[in-house]
C-alpha cells in the first residue's frame, strides 16, 4: 500500500505492545478491516527484544528523546577485560543476541498459555523451563568475608523439604504445615484474614512459627518488588500459591516457562503475524500527530492524522496510555556474561527438560549502599542460558530489576550482579561483556489518544510484575467484546485454517 491517506478501517490499533498485539490476534478471524501502526521501527513496544546493535540504537534514541516515554536514563557499558591477553570471552556478532526489555516468567496455570493453544498460535512458539530459584544470603556477623555469602536453593515442594539435610526437624515441620495450608488458603480465611495488611513475615512467625532463615525463601516465591516490611500477607499468599500449584503441570520439578528467542516479544510477533494472515495491514514507523484530536465523520467514524500528514478513519481506535497514575519507576539492567553459569541450572527432576532460566532473589536487607536509605527493596535477577537463543553458547544473560529508582537503584543492581557472579562457583571467574541499565515506567503505549470519544479505547498500563499478569487478558477481552459485540464467538478460540502451514 503506497499511501494510507484517506483510507477507511474498521479498527485502528496504535502500538504493538503486548496488549495491542493480543487484541490483533483476537480480531484475526473477525473479517474486520484492521490497520495496525507503531511509531517505532520494531514490534513489541515496552516488551521488545533487540540485537546488540538495535539495543545501542534504542539507547541513543531514548537519550535523544525520540523513543517511547516508558524508558529513560539508559547507560550502556562494555567493560574492558581485566586481562586483555587472556580474556575468557568475547562478544559475538550483533544478531547472536536477543535482549528482552521486560522479561517475565509465565506460570503453567496462566490463562495466557491456554489461549495460545486455543487460538492455534502455540505452534509458532517454543517455551523453555524455568528451573531453580535461589536466594542470596549473608552472615551479618562476619560481614565482608567472602565465605559468609552464598546462594541457597529454594525448595520446590514437600519432597525438596524432606530431602534438605540443612533443615532441622522443627523447621521442616513448620514448613510442611505452611505448605499444607497454602494449597487451600482461600478456604481458610480464619487463619490469615486478621493478618491481611500485616507484613507476610509477621504472619509466618505468628501462625506457623517459621524461622527467619526460611522466611526469605518463601517470600522470594512472591516476586514482590517491595521490601519485607511492605509485602503484606494479602499480596504474598496468592502469588506463592500460584507458584506451588503450577509445579508439575508441564513436567516434574518446575512450574513456570519462558518463551524462547526474546521473551514476550515473541508472543507479540506471533500475534501480529496471525492478524496479518487474516488480512490486517501493518505499518511500522508510522505514528499519530502529538496533538491528536478525534474528528467524527458524517458516517460516525473517527478521523485521525498521522505524523506524515496522512489522515485515516476508523470505526474503532485502540491504543495505550503512557504511564501509570502513581508514576512508579523501576531500575532494570540487561547483562551479557562470559560464562554459562552452569551451577545455577542443576537438573530439575528425572526425565524433566533441561532448565533454561533460573531466578535469583536478593531479599531486602541482603545488600547495602554506602549512602544508607530506608530498608532496601529486593533485587530479582533472571538468569537465562544460551538455550534461550538470547546469547551465544558459553555465555548467559542476566536480567536484573529493582523498585529502587534513579542512581541508587542502578548502584544496587550493580552490587547484586557482582555478588551473584562472585557467589557462583565456576572457573574462570565470570566477567561482564556488555551491560545496559535503564529506568522503566509502567506504560501500555507511547502516544496519547483522545479519550473523550466512546469509540476510542485505551488499555491501562500493565502491572510491573515479574510474572505474566492474567489481568492483561481481561483488558484485551473487554476491548474485543466492545468491538465485535455479541456475535464474536468465544474469546481466542479458533479452528485450524484449511491450509495450515508454518507461516500461518
Amino acid at each position: 500500500m503506497e499511501t494510507l491517506d484517506n483510507t477507511a478501517w474498521d479498527v485502528l490499533i496504535v502500538g504493538t505492545g503486548l496488549q495491542q498485539s493480543l487484541l490483533a490476534l483476537t480480531l484475526s478471524r473477525s473479517d474486520k478491516k484492521i490497520l495496525h501502526i507503531d511509531e517505532n521501527e520494531y514490534y513489541g513496544g515496552a516488551e521488545a527484544a533487540f540485537s546488540l546493535q538495535e539495543a545501542e540504537e534504542w539507547g541513543n534514541r531514548v537519550k535523544d528523546g525520540q523513543a517511547p516515554a516508558a524508558f529513560d536514563k539508559v547507560t550502556i557499558t562494555k567493560p574492558e577485560p581485566a586481562d586483555a591477553e587472556n580474556a575468557i570471552g568475547n562478544l559475538g556478532f550483533s544478531r547472536a543476541y536477543s535482549l528482552a526489555l521486560s522479561p517475565q516468567i509465565v506460570y503453567a496455570r496462566s490463562t495466557l498459555l491456554q489461549h495460545l493453544v486455543s487460538s492455534r498460535v502455540y505452534r509458532q512458539l517454543e517455551f523453555l523451563a524455568v528451573g531453580s530459584w535461589w536466594v542470596y544470603t549473608h552472615d551479618t556477623a562476619s560481614a565482608g568475608d567472602a565465605a559468609s555469602t552464598k546462594l541457597l536453593k529454594v525448595p520446590n515442594g514437600r519432597e525438596d523439604v524432606f530431602q534438605d539435610h540443612q533443615l532441622d526437624f522443627k523447621a521442616k515441620r513448620a514448613l510442611m504445615k505452611f505448605l499444607r495450608f497454602i494449597t487451600e488458603y482461600e478456604e481458610q480465611t480464619e487463619v490469615w484474614d486478621a493478618c491481611r495488611q500485616q507484613p507476610f513475615s509477621h504472619f509466618l512467625s505468628k501462625q506457623f512459627k517459621i524461622p527467619t532463615t526460611l522466611q526469605g525463601p518463601l517470600l522470594a516465591l512472591a516476586l514482590s518488588h517491595s521490601n519485607s516490611s511492605n509485602t503484606t500477607t494479602e499480596y504474598a499468599l496468592p502469588r506463592i500459591a500460584r507458584h506451588l500449584r503450577s509445579i508439575g503441570v508441564f513436567g516434574a520439578g518446575f512450574g513456570a516457562v519462558i518463551p524462547k528467542w526474546g521473551g514476550l516479544a515473541e508472543i507479540s510477533q506471533v500475534s501480529c503475524r496471525a492478524c496479518a494472515v487474516g488480512g490486517g495491514v501493518y505499518v511500522l514507523g508510522k505514528g499519530l500527530t502529538p496533538d491528536t484530536n478525534a474528528e467524527t465523520t458524517s458516517e460516525g467514524d473517527i478521523k485521525l492524522h498521522l505524523k506524515d500528514g496522512e489522515a485515516v478513519t476508523a470505526k474503532w481506535v485502540v491504543g495505550g496510555s503512557t504511564s501509570s497514575a502513581d508514576g512508579d519507576a523501576y531500575c532494570r539492567s540487561m547483562t551479557v556474561v562470559a560464562s554459562p553459569l552452569a551451577p545455577l541450572f542443576p537438573p530439575i527432576a528425572e526425565e524433566a527438560p533441561a532448565p533454561a532460566s533460573a531466578v535469583v532473589v536478593f531479599p531486602s536487607g541482603s545488600l547495602s549502599l554506602d549512602d544508607p536509605v530506608d530498608e532496601l527493596p529486593p533485587v530479582h535477577i533472571f538468569v537465562h542460558s544460551s538455550d534461550t537463543g538470547e546469547c551465544p553458547s558459553g555465555q548467559s544473560m542476566l536480567y536484573a530489576s529493582t523498585s529502587l529508582s534513579s542512581e541508587k537503584g542502578f548502584v544496587l543492581l550493580r552490587k547484586a550482579i557482582d555478588a551473584l557472579l562472585a557467589s557462583v562457583e565456576v572457573l574462570p571467574t565470570p566477567e561482564v561483556l556488555w551491560s545496559a541499565q535503564y529506568q522503566h515506567h509502567a506504560s501500555s503505549g507511547s502516544e496519547l489518544l483522545p479519550a473523550s470519544n466512546k469509540q476510542v479505547l485505551i488499555f491501562p498500563p500493565p502491572s510491573m510484575d515479574l510474572a505474566f499478569d492474567d489481568a492483561i487478558l481481561d483488558n484485551v477481552k473487554d476491548v474485543w467484546q466492545k468491538i465485535v459485540g455479541e456475535d464474536g464467538g468465544d474469546f481466542l478460540v479458533f479452528q485450524d485454517r484449511e491450509q495450515y502451514d508454518d507461516d500461518d
